[in-house]
């Protein structure tokens, strides 16, 4: 057998905090006990907000922690002509359709519908789903908004998908859900709606971008926050369409503030930087995030 792969897949768009430590260490730990090759990925497709700067900081807070890694980081800005390869793909089956409608409009027609005594129903990250009709399109009129509209929107067709699947899908899932759900899953990808692919100025939405990487890395073990959880709705169907073997993922923890909130590098939350400029350890660190068990490298 060959040897599990995991890997670690932070942002350079802000300062490291302890969240970010946790989840790193917690991945490091599982793949050395499983005698795995622990790969660091830098997702950086938001180029703008994604500096070098930022990227150096966030390594050298990385190796300040001990975390460690067996081979040299993929860069998601090397890789964007993977992504658009992947989207053609899914283009020439008619399983991504271009959306025209921007955040303010689809805003204004969920508005609409509410005030007129209706509902409309919301994605587990709580945007609302797309109301537009543009997937009812054929080909040539998909073709005529990509060739000429200013700003478009690569959304999964969600009925499309599920009906070109084989069978109900699931994952087995080594940690657990936000309700406890762990072993089998079963796969909900109506729940999200047609979820965003690309935009016309971004290759990649992290769904898309982090199911290619961790194909083409061989990543056997997905090891991450339990708030993407219900994310691998949508990451499993896309591994099937794109023919990719499914990991075994493994939702951890999430570090939560004061307010019981989850960190966030918007708010500045508890980043490793600004702790180590108090004079904190990485044993120190361990120790608030309760891995102090976990030995230093």
């Amino acid at each position: 057998m060959s040897r599990p792969v995991f890997r670690f897949a932070p942002s350079p768009n802000g300062l490291l905090h302890l969240g970010h430590a946790y989840s790193a260490l917690v991945n490091l730990r599982l793949a050395r006990a499983a005698g795995g090759t622990m790969l660091l990925r830098i997702e950086d497709i938001d180029t703008a907000r994604c500096t070098p700067e930022n990227e150096a900081m966030m390594l050298e807070d990385l190796e300040w922690l001990g975390f460690e890694w067996d081979a040299s980081p993929r860069r998601q800005s090397d890789h964007f002509a993977d992504y658009r390869a992947a989207l053609e793909d899914l283009l020439a089956e008619s399983l991504v359709y271009p959306s025209t409608m921007s955040r303010g409009e689809i805003r204004r027609a969920v508005e609409r519908e509410v005030e007129n005594g209706g509902s409309w129903p919301s994605d587990p990250d709580g945007v609302p789903l797309y109301p537009g009709n543009e997937c009812e399109l054929g080909p040539q009129a998909r073709n005529e908004i990509m060739a000429g509209v200013a700003d478009y929107t690569l959304r999964l067709d969600n009925a499309a998908t599920l009906a070109r699947l084989k069978a109900p899908l699931q994952w087995y899932e080594e940690g657990s859900g936000p309700d406890g759900q762990t072993g089998w899953i079963d796969v909900n990808l109506a729940k999200w709606g047609d979820v965003v692919l690309a935009r016309k100025d971004t290759p990649a939405s992290y769904h898309l971008a982090c199911v290619i990487d961790d194909g083409i890395e061989g990543v056997t073990h997905v090891v991450r926050g339990r708030d993407l959880f219900h994310s691998t709705s949508v990451h499993r169907p896309l591994q099937q369409l794109f023919g990719l073997p499914a990991p075994a993922y493994f939702h951890h923890d999430l570090i939560l503030d004061e307010t019981g909130r989850k960190l966030s590098k918007s708010v500045g939350s508890t980043a490793l930087r600004h702790l180590r400029a108090a004079g904190l350890t990485p044993v120190d660190v361990r120790r608030m995030i309760g891995l102090e068990d976990q030995p230093a490298h």
